[in-house]
């Protein structure tokens, strides 16, 4: 994974002297301050049957672990979405001219938690919403901060939830988030699924991934759960 470990690689370089601050302060956290919950928000449901949501984050390592902690999530994926399948594979998307973002495919039950409780998570936790194109040490379009929605209600809830947080200044920033359809969802290699549970001890995993899995379960101690 050269691409990765070069921008690492440059990463420590400009690190190195405030490496002592500790590794929570190297993290991309999305905020110091709470988000408020979605002013709008689809309802719990007993309906049967597990929902989608599709998000882009940065590296998807670090977002595909954060949701995968998460109690009414059954699966996390990492994968690509926005290109189509003819570049779908990483050496493609690490170019940034692929059309495709990193991305994490999100299943899970709406009996137990919401769309915007997803959502939420990941605007608090799993990424900046205010870098353009790039999360910390990862830069380029497929690392672009994104929603894929997979209907009108979905958009309706993420669309206002991006002008309530702006309006109440949440980030000192304004939210730079894509919202598109989704048209498909690719799957990435199999070397990148569960990579921080595989890899606990990966440098960009201790620096960036570990730190937020940390703020996920201070923060939203009632959601989160610990990975089996």
């Amino acid at each position: 994974m050269p691409l990765r470990r070069l921008a690492f690689v440059r990463f420590l370089g400009r690190a190195l002297p405030i490496v002592a601050l500790s590794a929570g302060t190297l993290a991309c956290s999305a905020s110091s301050a709470t988000t408020p919950d979605p002013a709008t928000d689809a309802a719990l449901t007993s309906a049967v049957g597990p929902q989608t949501a599709v998000f882009a984050g940065g590296c998807f390592w670090g977002v595909e672990a954060v949701f995968e902690h998460l109690k009414g999530v059954e699966d996390a994926v990492s994968g690509y979405a926005g290109g189509d399948a003819s570049t779908a594979k990483y050496a493609a998307v690490g170019s940034g001219r692929s059309g495709h973002a990193e991305a994490v495919r999100i299943t899970y039950d709406p009996s137990k938690i919401t769309y915007g409780q997803l959502l939420k998570v990941f605007f608090q936790v799993a990424h900046d919403p205010t870098q353009l194109n790039r999360q910390g040490p990862d830069q380029g379009t497929q690392y672009r901060s994104a929603i894929f929605f997979t209907d009108g209600e979905q958009q309706r809830i993420a669309q206002t939830y991006i002008e309530q947080l702006d309006k109440a200044r949440v980030f000192p920033q304004p939210i730079v988030t894509q919202l598109a359809p989704l048209q498909k969802f690719y799957l990435a290699e199999p070397y990148h699924q569960d990579f921080v549970k595989l890899n606990p001890a990966h440098p960009y995993v201790v620096f960036h991934d570990l730190p937020k899995l940390a703020q996920l379960r201070k923060q939203f101690s009632n959601l989160y759960q610990d990975q089996s």
